[in-house]
C-alpha cells in the first residue's frame, strides 16, 4: 500500500494489464489504496461542486447512442437555439449562491461555428466576472477555436472519450475516437484545463473500462477533471434498454481512476440521482471529490440540492468554498480554495 507521508508519483505509462489487475483487486484493498492516494493530494473532507447549464439544446447531427439531443434518435426533446446571455448570467448567479464553484455550459453541436463561438465567449466572460470557474462543452474544436476560448479565459473544456477505442463504434459512428483525441490535444496545447471522462453501463465489459482509463491516464497530461458518468437510459435512444451496471463496477472504476490519475478531480456525474446515499458514500471513499450540483444536467435529472446537503452533512463533508488555481501536474499551485 502507498505511504500516506509520501506522494504517489504521477505516471503516464500504465499498461492495460496493470489497470485490469487494479480493478480486479479485492474491493476493500482497492478502496483502501484509492483513499490513501486521495489523501496525498486532496482534502478528504471537501467536495468540489459544479453546475451545468444547457445553453443550446438538441438538434445535434451526431448519432451518439445514449443521447436525447441527437437528431438521429427518436426522443421527445424539443431542439432550440442558443439561449440569451442574461439567462446564463442568472443561472450562474443562482449556482454560485447554491455553493457551486464552477459553472459549465453545454451546447449540442458537432462543432461550433465561429459566430456561435463568439456568443459563447461572451457567456464565458460574463460568468468569469461573477468569480466562478468556467467550463464549456461544445463538441469538436479546431486549434484556433481552442486558442480563442483560452484568450476569453475559459478554465476547463469538457470533451469525454465516452468509452474504449475498441467499443467506440458500437456507440457512435459519426465521428471517430481519434477525432475526440484531436480535440483534447488542441485544448491541452491552448493551455486550457482538460475535462474528459467516460460513460459506464453502455454494454462495455471490464476490460473496456480499464482501457478507457488507460487512454486518459497515458495522455501527455492527465485530464485535470475526469467525469465518471453512469448511463441514464433515455426512451427513444438505442441504449434505452441497456442492462443496469453493477454499482460495484462504478465504484471500482472511480477507485482505479483515482489511483491512476491521483491529482485529477474525479467527478461523480450523470446517473448520480439514481444512486443510494450508501453508494454515493462509497464513491466518495473511492476518491470521487466532485459532483454536479442542481436538479438538472443537460437533459437528465440530478440529485436534489436538499438531498445533497443532507448527505454531505451526514458524512461530515463540505463543499469547497472556491476554485483552486491549478498549475502543471508536476507542480500543484494552491489557491483560493486551498486543496480541493
Amino acid at each position: 500500500m502507498p505511504e500516506l507521508t509520501k506522494k504517489t508519483a504521477l505516471r503516464h505509462d500504465w499498461p492495460l494489464e496493470e489497470i485490469e489487475a487494479l480493478m480486479a483487486r479485492p474491493f476493500n484493498d482497492l478502496l483502501f489504496e484509492a483513499q490513501s492516494v486521495h489523501r496525498q493530494h486532496f482534502d478528504p473532507g471537501e467536495i468540489q461542486a459544479s453546475a451545468l447549464l444547457s445553453i443550446k439544446t438538441g438538434g445535434c447531427p451526431e448519432d451518439c447512442g445514449y443521447c436525447a439531443q441527437s437528431m438521429k434518435n427518436d426522443s421527445t426533446l424539443e431542439p432550440g437555439g442558443l439561449i440569451p446571455l442574461q439567462e446564463v448570467v442568472n443561472a450562474a448567479k443562482a449556482a454560485k449562491a447554491a455553493g457551486s464553484s464552477r459553472f459549465c455550459m453545454g451546447a449540442a453541436w458537432r462543432k461550433p461555428g465561429d459566430s456561435s463561438l463568439s456568443r459563447v465567449i461572451e457567456m464565458i466572460e460574463a460568468v468569469r466576472g461573477l468569480g466562478l470557474e468556467t467550463c464549456a462543452t461544445l463538441g469538436m474544436l479546431s486549434a484556433e477555436q481552442a486558442r480563442r476560448l483560452k484568450q476569453a479565459g475559459l478554465d476547463y473544456y469538457n470533451h469525454n472519450i465516452d468509452t474504449s477505442p475498441e467499443y467506440y463504434a458500437n456507440i457512435i459512428t459519426t465521428r471517430t475516437f481519434a477525432d475526440r483525441l484531436e480535440t483534447l490535444e488542441h485544448v491541452r496545447k491552448a493551455g486550457i484545463n482538460v475535462c474528459s471522462g467516460v460513460i459506464l453501463g453502455m454494454g462495455e465489459n471490464r476490460k473496456d473500462r480499464a482501457r478507457m482509463l488507460q487512454v486518459l491516464a497515458t495522455q501527455p497530461e492527465h485530464p485535470q477533471s475526469v467525469p465518471v458518468n453512469l448511463l441514464v437510459p433515455i426512451k427513444g435512444t438505442p441504449l434505452e434498454n441497456a442492462p443496469a451496471l453493477d454499482i460495484f463496477e462504478l465504484i471500482r472504476t472511480i477507485a482505479t481512476a483515482r489511483i491512476t490519475m491521483p491529482r485529477s478531480y474525479v467527478r461523480l456525474s450523470a446517473g448520480r440521482e439514481a444512486l443510494s446515499d450508501e453508494a454515493q458514500a462509497l464513491c466518495f471513499l473511492a476518491g470521487a471529490n466532485s459532483f454536479f450540483h442542481g436538479e438538472q444536467l443537460l437533459t437528465t435529472a440530478n440529485a436534489e440540492p436538499d438531498r445533497d446537503s443532507g448527505l454531505l452533512e451526514r458524512l461530515g463533508l463540505s463543499l469547497a468554498k472556491g476554485p483552486r488555481e491549478q498549475g502543471s501536474q508536476g507542480k500543484e499551485t494552491p489557491g483560493r480554495g486551498t486543496s480541493l
